[in-house]
């Protein structure tokens, strides 16, 4: 549904569903009951100010039924936020398309504590493009190629090509060279298939039994000699890899979960093979996994074009 406001600083309009019924007569009698214990101060003014509107952009006051809109919008206020020690590169720009490597720890889109300082909200207001939508996502510690729509008249044509998977993706990663103990050795080329789910509730992607939904190809590309502490992502010898994933679907965490089954999960990973205590952002120790290349035919030019980062892993070792 579109929003009746305007995308402001980089962000859009919160919508809001008010309930058909319950013991509430008006929209800022709910909006009170949901928020009045944070400041029912500022929600009354801005009802006072038309700022909360409903379809139509019709502004709301105090006195506006609770089943005169099915959904209403209004601008959160946004908490400060310190601007994050990464950059966002561009790797092409058309009058459809923004292709840029997204660095390590900034999210595509905005959420949670992550607003500003989102890939998605920062494009928007550097480069004045309020219709900046991205199609796809790239999970916060993941770096690499992101692709954005920045005309709405063409943007369905993209999304289709991510609907039908007709985009090839390619992404790499650093592990260990040899599985874990207890998991057997591994043959290369290797495709790993299984059943995945991710509740929005929980941190953790799940396998189930099944039929599969998430499939990855992975490729070892070359082994080099690590930093012989044992840690995570690395063999008791010392030795490590650069992977080359190919994912033929796009479950969330799908590459972290699949290489963690083979008893190599990715260098820096606080989640898997196991869940780490939540810690403060290490700038120093990236997740080891890049999305290196994103190709497709162009639903417009009708070519086959191909997008590469220019990021390198930390990790890796020259060929």
């Amino acid at each position: 549904m579109q929003s009746p406001l305007p995308v402001r600083d980089g962000v859009n309009a919160t919508r809001l569903r008010l309930p058909d019924e319950g013991p509430w007569d008006t929209a800022m009698d709910y909006m009170m009951h949901r928020w009045g214990h944070i400041d029912p101060q500022g929600i009354e003014d801005r009802f006072d100010a038309g700022e909360i509107v409903g379809e139509g952009g019709a502004p709301l006051d105090r006195s506006t039924p609770l089943d005169a809109h099915t959904f209403i919008w209004y601008y959160r206020t946004l908490p400060p936020e310190t601007r994050m020690p990464v950059e966002i590169s561009i790797l092409h720009q058309d009058e459809h398309l923004l292709v840029v490597d997204k660095p390590h720890f900034l999210p595509t889109t905005p959420g949670g504590t992550y607003i500003q300082e989102s890939a998605l909200v920062r494009l928007r207001n550097q480069l004045d493009l309020p219709d900046l939508i991205p199609m796809h996502r790239l999970d916060r510690m993941t770096a690499g190629v992101l692709l954005l729509s920045t005309n709405p008249e063409t943007r369905g044509k993209y999304q289709v090509l991510f609907e039908k998977r007709q985009v090839q993706k390619e992404y790499e990663c650093v592990s260990a060279a040899a599985p874990a103990a207890g998991y057997p050795a591994v043959e290369f080329p290797a495709v790993v298939r299984n059943r995945m789910t991710k509740s929005r509730s929980y941190l953790l992607a799940e396998v189930l039994d099944g039929e599969p939904n998430a499939e990855t190809r992975i490729e070892r590309l070359r082994t080099f000699g690590g930093k012989h502490d044992g840690g995570p992502g690395e063999g008791a010898d010392g030795r490590r890899a650069l992977y080359r994933l190919e994912p033929h679907t796009g479950k969330t965490h799908q590459l972290r979960v699949h290489m963690a089954s083979l008893g190599l999960g990715i260098v820096n990973d606080a989640f898997y093979p196991d869940l780490l205590d939540k810690a403060p952002d290490d700038y120093s120790k990236p997740l080891q996994l890049l999305a290196r290349g994103i190709r497709f035919v162009d639903p417009v030019s009708k070519r086959e074009v191909e997008y590469r980062s220019g990021l390198e892993l930390s990790e890796a070792r020259p060929a």
